[in-house]
């Protein structure tokens, strides 16, 4: 590959990884968790997400060092499992995977920039957000990279701020207070349900997978990527619970259950308590920067596995990347899907769907570790802590999906819709398969 096109070094995959980890759901998790867990086992929740988070970009980190090639879940399933599951996870992504959760922090950042400018409408705002993105991350290569990595600068440098501010001039003893609703002992079953949720806080750190290919060192630089981004963002998530669970109050914690209405998190009441009204404008500003720093992210990375599949011929060769470019049309298709979901879908609920869908694809990639493992391959053996990392994944990955569709009707109609497509898709694959197979001339 030209060297032009491998413009990504490490710093640049750290930001990637952490951008597209970092969201609302550490800024609200703990206000709910509060209300059955005490701080003892609040932050041991989040120390068993972070762990459970770096079990599966341990997994991630080999297998990515096995095929060091663009796709995320695409190229690892078709190369490793079979062909025709990664074509189905290929359209996972296309239709669903990077789409929805790029409508949904487009809007949040809208939402965010409504509260410290009062009158905007957060949907217009997140169509700007979208439309601007879109125009950096097609124009090339460079201006793609110098989007993303400024826009992780500034985000870093205000959440380090939020936590600074929060370790200074915050509490520093242990705190003295209890759940309203919890019990006598361990709230087990409170600790076990929160789990869910962080992991999901934790989702993202394979994102640097996905755009391999256009890294310096693939083999080396994506693995790491993985590994420190989600090291770095396990520090900053527990450094940040601390920092909620030193200074709120159950009660105080409750205005959570407000955020869809009022979009104050937790991070305000802390910081408006420090510093004023002042610190509550800072926080907003800070929610909106990392929200649009993951939809940049997302918007950098999506575009590769539908870039992927048109250079296997699975998609018109218009989605491709040219040599030295960026995928210009994937990045648009990208954004126009984003669009129609922005304004046909009630995104949160189709985020959550399609966030069972994703944990599937990934479980099925640490799979590979055992079956390379245990099978005929001349791959190298993974070592027995990528085994232990991988089974821990995977078995998270299985309760994730039986909790979160555990007597969910409504989600089990979804899911077997998701079958109807799958089968659906697997006969276009099978079909694409058979063309590609007939337009390559006979030799004999």
């Amino acid at each position: 590959m030209p060297s032009e096109t491998r413009h990504l070094g490490l710093a640049s995959g750290i930001g990637l990884v952490v951008a597209n980890m970092v969201g609302a759901g550490v800024f609200l998790s703990a206000g709910f968790m509060a209300q059955d867990m005490g701080p003892g086992p609040i932050l041991l929740a989040w120390l068993v997400g972070a762990l459970i988070a770096l079990c599966g970009a341990k997994a991630y980190a080999q297998v990515a060092a096995w095929v060091p090639r663009s796709g995320g879940e695409y190229r690892f399933l078709s190369e490793l499992l079979h062909p025709a599951l990664g074509y189905v996870a290929g359209w996972a992504s296309l239709l669903l995977g990077f789409s929805a959760p790029i409508a949904v922090n487009a809007i949040a950042a809208g939402a965010f920039a409504a509260t410290i400018a009062p009158g905007v409408e957060p949907k217009l705002v997140g169509v700007l957000a979208i439309v601007v993105l879109t125009a950096l991350h097609a124009v090339g290569l460079r201006t793609s990279k110098l989007t993303q990595n400024v826009l992780v600068v500034v985000d870093a440098l205000l959440l380090l701020g939020f936590v600074g501010v929060g370790l200074v001039l915050g509490r520093h003893e242990w705190p003295s207070w209890t759940p309203p609703n919890g019990g006598a002992g361990f709230p087990l079953e409170a600790f076990v349900g929160s789990l869910f949720f962080i992991a999901f806080a934790f989702s993202g750190w394979n994102a640097a997978a996905y755009a391999a290919s256009e890294f310096q060192q693939p083999e080396k630089d994506v693995p790491r990527a993985m590994l420190i981004g989600c090291a770095l963002v396990a520090v900053l998530y527990l450094l940040v619970n601390w920092v909620f669970v030193a200074n709120l109050t159950p009660n105080e914690s409750r205005a959570v259950f407000e955020y869809e209405t009022k979009r104050v998190t937790l991070g305000h009441l802390v910081i408006k308590d420090l510093l004023g009204d002042a610190g509550g404008i800072a926080m907003s500003f800070l929610s909106m920067t990392a929200f649009v720093a993951a939809t940049s992210a997302m918007m950098l990375v999506g575009p590769r596995v539908y870039a992927a599949m048109a250079e296997d011929g699975f998609l018109p060769q218009l989605l491709a990347a040219k040599q030295g470019q960026a995928p210009t049309g994937s990045v648009l298709l990208q954004a126009a899907l984003a669009l129609v979901l922005l304004f046909t879908h009630t995104l949160q609920e189709v985020l959550t769907n399609v966030g069972a869908i994703l944990t599937l694809f990934a479980a099925l990639v640490s799979l590979t570790i055992f079956r390379v493992h245990f099978g005929q391959s001349t791959l190298p053996k993974p070592g027995p802590l990528t085994l232990v990392a991988a089974g821990i994944h995977v078995a998270s990955a299985a309760y994730m999906l039986y909790f979160g569709f555990r007597g969910k009707t409504h989600l089990w109609l979804w899911i077997g819709g998701i079958l109807a497509v799958t089968a659906v898709a697997l006969l276009v694959y099978r079909v694409t398969l058979w063309l590609r197979l007939k337009s390559v001339p006979d030799e004999g």
